[in-house]
C-alpha cells in the first residue's frame, strides 16, 4: 500500500504532465525526471531591461551609459521560471551608447522605445532558425512597450513558425517598487510553454491578458492596463493557476502567412517606402505632396472617423489624388482605433484602400511587405482583408 506521501508524490506529477499537455500550471514543487518546456528568452531590450537608481524611480531611468538588466539577471531573479521551463537565453539589444560626457546634461525620460529595421530583421531571422530547432519548444521575446506592438506584428507577418512566440515587456523598471515586470515574465514563459499557444501566431502577454500581435496595442503612458485589442478582446489569459485561451486568430499568421524573411529585400533600408499621415480639421495637402517628391511608394492616411482623409482644395483628399497619379498605393485607416474601415462604393471609386482595423504602424507595415510581391490594387485589397 503506498503512503500518503506518494500518493500525494504521484496526483502531483500527474497534475503536472496534464497541465503540459494542455495548459501550462504552475507546480508546487519540481517532480524528479520533469521534462519541461524549453524556452528560448530573447532580449530586445525596453524597460523591463532598465534599472532605475531607486525604487520609487518609474519614469526617469535608462538612457546612454545606465546600467541595464541582462537575460541572465532575469534567470537569477526570477528562480520561479525553473519551475515551469528550462530556460536559455539571448541578446539581441543594440550595443549600449556611451554615458554623456562629464558636465554634459542627463536626458530625462525612461528608455528609448523606438527598434531599428535592422534588429527586426536579425530577431525574425533568428526567430525563423528557432522554428526548425528541435531543442526549442517555444519562445519569449521582451520589448520595450512603446514599439512593441509593431515589432510583433512584424513577426507574424514574415516568420513562419509554429511554436509559440510571446512578446512581453513592462510600463515599470526592474527595480521599481510593485514593478510588473518580473510576473509578466514570468506569465510569458508559461504561456510560451504551453502546447495549446502553438499556432496561434505571435502572441503578447502582459498584466495576465494574451492578445494576439494583430490586434494588440498600446492605450496608456504608464498604468499597468495599457494593452489592449480594442475591437475583439484578449483570446486567452494567464491566471495564477493555469494558462487558458477562448479563442484563436482567424486571419493570416507565421506558417500562414505569404510573406517570408527570407524573400524580402536582404536590406531593410531597401523596403518599398511607406509612411503615414494624421487627418484633423484642415490637415494640408502638401504634407502627400512632399512625401510623394521624396518618392515613397506607399502612404498610409489615418483618416477621421470611418476613416477619411480631409476634404478641400488645399486638403488631404487633392493631394492623394496627385499621388496616386504617380503610382503611390494610398491606404486609410480610422483614427478612432475602434471599427474597421469599410469598403464603401465611394472609396473603390477613390481607389484607396481600406486598411480594416488595423493602427496605421500596422498598416505601413503590411503594406511594406505587400509592395514587395504586388502593386495591383486588388491583390492589395485582398491582402489587408485577410491580414
Amino acid at each position: 500500500m503506498k503512503t500518503f506521501a506518494q500518493l500525494s508524490r504521484t496526483a502531483l506529477i500527474g497534475v503536472v504532465f496534464c497541465g503540459a499537455l494542455h495548459a501550462q500550471e504552475i507546480p508546487k514543487i519540481l517532480p524528479p525526471g520533469l521534462q519541461l518546456p524549453r524556452i528560448t528568452l530573447l532580449s530586445m531590450g525596453g524597460t523591463i531591461a532598465s534599472r532605475g537608481d531607486t525604487r520609487l524611480n518609474v519614469t526617469n531611468y535608462g538612457g546612454p551609459g545606465a546600467p541595464r538588466v541582462d537575460p541572465e539577471h532575469w534567470v537569477a531573479d526570477l528562480p520561479d521560471m525553473a519551475l515551469v521551463a528550462r530556460i536559455t537565453t539571448e541578446d539581441f539589444r543594440p550595443p549600449q551608447p556611451p554615458p554623456p560626457a562629464p558636465g554634459t546634461p542627463a536626458t530625462s525620460g525612461s528608455a528609448p522605445g523606438g527598434t531599428s529595421s535592422e534588429q527586426l530583421y536579425k530577431v525574425a531571422r533568428r526567430l525563423q532558425e528557432l522554428a526548425s530547432d528541435d531543442t526549442v519548444d517555444g519562445i519569449v521575446v521582451t520589448h520595450g512597450t512603446n514599439t512593441m506592438a509593431e515589432s510583433a506584428w512584424f513577426m507574424n507577418l514574415v516568420v513562419s513558425i509554429r511554436k509559440p512566440v510571446v512578446f512581453v515587456g513592462s510600463q515599470r523598471p526592474w527595480t521599481a517598487l510593485s514593478g510588473d515586470g518580473p510576473l509578466n515574465l514570468l506569465n510569458a514563459v508559461r504561456v510560451a510553454a504551453t502546447p495549446a499557444a502553438a499556432g496561434k501566431g505571435v502572441l503578447h502577454c502582459m498584466n495576465q491578458n494574451i492578445n494576439p500581435a494583430r490586434d494588440v496595442t498600446k492605450l496608456s503612458a504608464y498604468r499597468m492596463e495599457t494593452f489592449h485589442s480594442i475591437d475583439l478582446g484578449v483570446i486567452g489569459v494567464a491566471d495564477p493557476d493555469v494558462v487558458k485561451f477562448y479563442t484563436e486568430p482567424v486571419r493570416r499568421h507565421t506558417f500562414k502567412s505569404e510573406f517570408n524573411i527570407a524573400d524580402l529585400p536582404a536590406d531593410p533600408k531597401a523596403l518599398p517606402a511607406v509612411e503615414c499621415v494624421y487627418a484633423y480639421t484642415e490637415a494640408p495637402g502638401y504634407l502627400i505632396d512632399a512625401l510623394t517628391e521624396r518618392g515613397v511608394k506607399g502612404i498610409i492616411v489615418d483618416g477621421t472617423g470611418a476613416g477619411s482623409p480631409t476634404g478641400g482644395p488645399t486638403g488631404q483628399t487633392e493631394a492623394i489624388k496627385r499621388a496616386q497619379a504617380k503610382g503611390i498605393v494610398v491606404a486609410v485607416t480610422a483614427r478612432t482605433r475602434g471599427g474597421r474601415v469599410q469598403d464603401t462604393p465611394r472609396r473603390r471609386e477613390s481607389g484607396i484602400i481600406p486598411a480594416d482595423n488595423l493602427t496605421p504602424e500596422k498598416a505601413r507595415m503590411l503594406l511594406q511587405v505587400a509592395l514587395t510581391k504586388t502593386t495591383d490594387p486588388k491583390e492589395l485589397k485582398r491582402i489587408f482583408d485577410e491580414y
